[in-house]
């Protein structure tokens, strides 16, 4: 019965992995292509870096979405998880003790994560305007 779950587990975890890459293999048209160049040879001239870094759509807010979705994404698969443990633990106390910490634990990293996004939108907003 573990040996399943185990296995349940270890595809779904596989799926985001294949998603991305299906996504990093993903053909890039040639006018995105030159795009990129010119946008690379911009800011290597150092041509709009400053608002390349702070802008509304800029270095900051980009790196900040990334981590924030990353963090979303572990502290969904942290819940469901916890689901799986409490399901499974057969009413030992202790199991069912550590399912609802794994998803209080959970809870707790989407409400951070919120609010940390809430905070860096707030600072860049007043430090561009």
């Amino acid at each position: 019965m573990t040996k399943k779950i185990k296995m349940m587990l270890a595809g779904l975890l596989m799926m985001p992995a294949l998603a991305l890459g299906a996504a990093v293999l993903a053909p890039v048209s040639d006018t995105a292509y030159a795009q990129g160049i010119q946008e690379g040879a911009n800011q290597a001239r150092g041509d709009d870096m400053q608002e390349s870094i702070d802008a509304e759509d800029g270095l900051i807010r980009d790196v900040v979405n990334i981590l924030l979705f990353i963090i979303g994404a572990i502290a969904v698969i942290m819940l469901v998880i916890g689901g799986i443990r409490y399901t499974i633990s057969g009413g030992d106390q202790s199991q069912v003790t550590a399912a609802k910490n794994t998803i209080l634990y959970a809870i707790v990293g989407i409400i951070v994560a919120l609010f940390a996004y809430a905070i860096v939108n707030f600072v860049l907003d007043r430090i561009i305007s």
